[in-house]
């Protein structure tokens, strides 16, 4: 089958992804003291991920976001994600980039209970995508880091474009939208989007 045969009428569960962090183990010790560990709050839709306990702080030069849940398991390099809307009134430039992509990326202040970190990179308006795994890509004719448009239906519905199909074999099918293009399109807790061939 061809892509647009394969797609046609395929859905994927639409999931609004929060400003949150993905921090490493040193700066976990930093903010929130030696020895420092996360907790879960409750599991997320990808495997080995939750969302933890701990929060913090995201300071930037013209305004503050309070109570930013951190994302476990603690990774290599901390990366915070935020919408745009965040990133205005933090008043910090932060790219659309890909998760991993930090470089050059915009930076501000993490406050924790214990301690403050400075990142002069790591912030970023993370871009829509789905996470696929492989199986997802062979049954509905789709390729890693391939683009897709996809609709919402409803009365704000919307029609995505350039959204990045991320494929793992520990990911659950599941479109990633942040607060700004869930509002934009009135998503509601169960919706759906239709890949469009």
């Amino acid at each position: 089958m061809t892509m647009n045969e394969t797609t046609a009428g395929v859905t994927v569960p639409v999931e609004v992804s929060n400003r949150h962090v993905h921090v490493s183990a040193g700066h976990l010790e930093t903010l929130f003291g030696p020895g420092a560990s996360l907790h879960q709050h409750r599991s997320i839709s990808q495997t080995d991920q939750f969302a933890a306990r701990e929060t913090v702080t995201l300071i930037g030069p013209r305004g503050r976001v309070e109570n930013v849940r951190l994302v476990g398991p603690v990774r290599s390099r901390t990366q915070v994600e935020v919408s745009q809307t965040d990133a205005r009134q933090l008043g910090v430039s932060a790219p659309l980039r890909d998760s991993g992509d930090l470089d050059g990326s915009a930076g501000l202040t993490l406050a924790g209970p214990r301690g403050r970190v400075t990142l002069s990179h790591g912030v970023i308006v993370q871009r829509r995508h789905i996470h696929a795994s492989p199986l997802d890509c062979q049954t509905y004719g789709l390729k890693p880091h391939s683009i897709v448009r996809l609709r919402i239906g409803g009365p704000r519905g919307l029609i995505f474009d350039q959204v990045l199909v991320k494929v793992d074999p520990s990911f659950v099918w599941r479109l990633h939208l942040d607060t700004d293009e869930a509002n934009a399109a009135g998503v509601k807790p169960g919706d759906v989007a239709e890949v469009l061939p």
